[in-house]
């Protein structure tokens, strides 16, 4: 493949704030959890939440 359809073909990615930040879709940085777990999680505590209220009120 020529030089010049190399150029062709890629894509110049998305520049801001006169091209000194560039933002990608895909990151590998941080924690990966499956949005399933993530609900299970949220309900589980908040039930503990709701129990420990029921069992030790604060006021």
């Amino acid at each position: 493949m020529s030089r010049a359809r190399k150029r062709r073909r890629e894509v110049a990615a998305p520049l801001t704030a006169a091209g000194l930040v560039r933002f990608y879709e895909e990151s590998d940085v941080g924690i990966k959890v499956k949005p399933h777990l993530l609900i299970i999680l949220a309900l589980a505590v908040s039930i503990a939440v709701i129990v420990l209220q029921k069992v030790h009120p604060l006021y």
